[in-house]
């Protein structure tokens, strides 16, 4: 089978692999379509993973080979899943904090969603697995583990109808957690970026506002939008350490903080330490998701409540990975997401 192997930084081959066996309580699906995320680029183009690997977690498949146990899926189904199962036992999972577990990281599908076929182990089909309707594509399908995520972090936010939410980036994950925020009663929702592309997606998806950081102040846009109060959320989706300083002169008091991006460069940030005591404002982190997300996630795209089609704006095949990577990469594209087909 064909899969798209990461040797070292920026080195990918297309090759030819094994397709993988499974035991009784297993099946096999044959990838039909993956999402490019944000994480995936990071590993490719980082030292964070072991290698060589093959990357690719928001992955949508059909069930050709199944094993002789397992009675919840048919051949033929089509499926999505993800990439790594808590133990549900731990002092971590006890208090809910399933993605912190000591096992969470330690599984994963086989060999990676940037592969024609896809093993997926029991613990992965107990939990993670789900059946997706016909009234969902392929592409938008890819889109169900992003969701789930944003789901996991606005969970943490806890929106209240009326209430003001900024989303730092627009990228799918920014526009994703904008048109949830939405659904969640969010009044005002505001989206910053420096792509224009980017932002004029975002308005065309139900954002209320858009403010481009390359040419506008936005302290200045937040105050005039918000009478001075600041917002109620700040969700930061975007990897630049520095906006943690700036959502805590953005946020209103009692406001709350999701830091949804992880900070791979510059981690250390000044922040007016002040606000804690006296505004009571909360910073709170967010990491992946928990299986309990995903009957949402699948719930909203099946009834059409998410505006998908906007947001995928490019489909390349496997063999075509690193130009997809590098489209993707390039600030001045018009591109948001990139999903991965096995071929066109």
């Amino acid at each position: 089978m064909k899969a798209s192997v990461c040797y070292k930084q920026n080195d990918l081959r297309t090759e030819d692999l094994p397709i993988p066996d499974i035991s009784d309580n297993e099946v096999l699906i044959k990838m039909l379509a993956c999402g490019l995320c944000g994480t995936d680029i990071q590993k490719i183009r980082g030292d964070s993973v072991n290698k060589p690997t093959v990357l690719g977690h928001e992955v949508v498949g059909e069930i050709v080979k199944k094993g002789q146990n397992v009675d919840r899926f048919e051949l033929g189904d089509r499926v999505i899943t993800a990439i790594h199962v808590p133990c549900f036992t731990c002092h971590y999972c006890n208090k809910g904090h399933y993605t912190i577990c000591e096992q969470f990281r330690t599984n994963n599908i086989d060999p990676g969603g940037f592969a024609q076929f896809i093993r997926i182990p029991e613990l992965h089909l107990k939990h993670l697995t789900h059946k997706v309707s016909d009234s969902v594509t392929d592409e938008e399908a890819t889109l169900i583990e992003p969701i789930a995520c944003c789901l996991h972090g606005l969970k943490q936010a806890d929106i209240r109808p009326n209430d003001s939410v900024l989303i730092m980036g627009a990228g799918t994950i920014g526009i994703l957690h904008a048109q949830l925020a939405k659904i969640k009663g969010a009044n005002k929702v505001i989206i910053s970026d420096m792509s224009e592309f980017k932002l004029q997606t975002a308005l065309k998806v139900g954002c209320d506002y858009a403010i481009n950081i390359a040419e506008k102040n936005i302290f200045e846009e937040v105050n005039k939008i918000t009478h001075g109060q600041g917002v109620d959320v700040i969700v930061i989706a975007a990897g630049v350490s520095s906006l943690v300083s700036d959502a805590i002169n953005l946020v209103r008091r009692a406001g709350k903080i999701i830091v949804f991006s992880g900070f791979d460069k510059n981690k250390m940030v000044n922040i007016d330490a002040s606000r804690f005591f006296k505004d009571e404002i909360s910073i709170i982190g967010t990491y992946s998701v928990t299986p309990y997300e995903f009957p949402e996630a699948l719930d909203l795209l099946e009834k059409k409540k998410l505006n998908t089609q906007e947001m995928i704006t490019h489909v390349f095949p496997l063999d075509k990975l690193s130009e997809a990577i590098d489209l993707s990469t390039d600030p001045k594209q018009s591109v948001l997401k990139v999903v991965i087909k096995t071929e066109l």
